[in-house]
């Protein structure tokens, strides 16, 4: 059973830099044809993709969050993490963490995933 945990902040300021970490258990981030994703759901809308880091290291951004976003991994501690710049209060929202084989190039359908984190609130004000 493969579980993800993220943690982080709850509250982060202004042109701050978000950092979550998701924690990996019963599965490896390396295992081939696995990508681990970051993804978002402000309040009040739906999914928004956010990137993720595949099996070989290989990363990809969503187009619309790329020049504030990087996602990296420690294979050691088996975790990934991400790091989102400058952030406002359009960055409050609740943060997944999943695992998931791609259908798509960008991996943007929920039905492309199979495990997930519970999530952690991210609300950002001064």
């Amino acid at each position: 059973q493969v579980q993800l945990q993220e943690s982080g902040p709850g509250l982060v300021k202004p042109s701050q830099t978000l950092t979550l970490t998701c924690t990996v258990s019963g599965g490896s981030i390396i295992t081939n044809g696995y990508y681990w994703s970051w993804i978002r759901q402000p309040p009040g809308k739906g999914l928004e993709w956010i990137g993720y880091i595949a099996y070989s290291g290989r990363t990809y951004y969503n187009p619309s969050l790329q020049s504030r976003t990087s996602i990296f991994r420690d294979t050691s501690k088996n975790q990934f993490t991400l790091h989102l710049s400058s952030v406002t209060p359009e960055d409050t929202a609740v943060y997944y963490c999943a695992r998931g084989r791609p259908v798509t190039a960008t991996m943007t359908l929920k039905e492309e995933y199979d495990y997930w984190g519970q999530g952690t609130q991210v609300t950002v004000f001064s």
